[in-house]
């Protein structure tokens, strides 16, 4: 699930996303690809990088991956923790964790959530995307407001917030900058990667349907801000056969000497595996 990559040598990208085992507890685990051709896989990590937290802390039932990012000669991993609660689903907060071998191992910064409870999130805040620029982090994060059901089964309300960090440690338990929100037919809206374009700044998201249909969405903004959905123009949509037939989500780019690659999650929310499609430029 949630795959985010990096390029950590000329020609080798590595890819992070959550592992779910037999009973759905996602761990963080990691593979090599090549740069010049990512269907070459190089290597498969067979340890985790980062395993769920101690009994009773916010990520002792799973976590997904939201983001890794080059501070200095460290890698921060931002993570959503998972814990199973009695009268919801879950409560999912946000957690850091730090590499100091280019990401094959992780350890915590801290046991609790560097982005918690606020009056807005109080089932979930969860970081998906970190810009650091400039001594600022510049976070992405999507608040779970409420819950919808759909058939017999519960989902998280969710859309897209945008906080800033001086230290990428310590946040505002504020919520005032909303991004993007749910349309009509929508319940959720989540995963935001933000690029930096000519025009201004582009984000990839994923929308979860009322009819339970995963669909990658655009948006663009011209101070990261403030943002105008433009879903029709992404170019990356479910393939008419295979893995990823129903549903392609869970996006984001990486820019390599040999081009700009989308990664992503197919069917069942990645229980296909993970993809690439390379951008044509016309």
């Amino acid at each position: 699930m949630t795959p985010t990559a990096l390029l950590v040598e000329d020609d080798v990208i590595r890819i992070w996303g959550g592992v779910r085992d037999k009973d759905g507890v996602s761990r963080i685990k990691y593979i090599d690809v090549s740069a010049k051709n990512p269907s070459e896989i190089l290597y498969v990590s067979d340890k985790v990088a980062l395993d769920v937290g101690n009994p009773g802390c916010f990520d002792d039932n799973g976590m997904i991956l939201g983001d890794v990012v080059r501070v200095q000669n460290k890698l921060y991993m931002y993570y959503v923790g998972f814990q199973h609660v009695e009268k919801v689903k879950f409560c999912a907060f946000s957690g850091l964790a730090i590499s100091n071998d280019m990401g094959k191992t992780f350890m915590r910064y801290s046991e609790v959530p560097v982005l918690d409870r606020s009056n807005r999130g109080r089932y979930g805040r969860c970081i998906h995307n970190v810009i650091y620029k400039d001594g600022i982090f510049r976070v992405y994060y999507t608040i779970i407001n409420g819950w919808k059901k759909i058939g017999e089964r519960l989902y998280p309300k969710y859309n897209i917030w945008y906080t800033e960090s001086t230290d990428g440690m310590h946040f505002s338990n504020e919520d005032t900058c909303l991004c993007v929100d749910i349309n009509e037919n929508e319940y959720r809206i989540g995963k935001p990667r933000v690029y930096e374009t000519d025009a201004g700044y582009e984000m990839l998201y994923t929308s979860d349907l009322l009819t339970k249909e995963y669909v990658i969405g655009n948006a663009r903004s011209l101070d990261a801000k403030h943002w105008e959905r433009k879903d029709d123009v992404i170019g990356l949509d479910k393939s008419l056969a295979g893995w990823d037939s129903e549903m392609a989500c869970y996006a984001m780019l990486l820019e390599t000497p040999y081009g700009i690659y989308a990664f992503y999650s197919g069917n069942d929310m990645g229980r296909t595996g993970v993809g690439y499609a390379k951008l044509i430029e016309e």
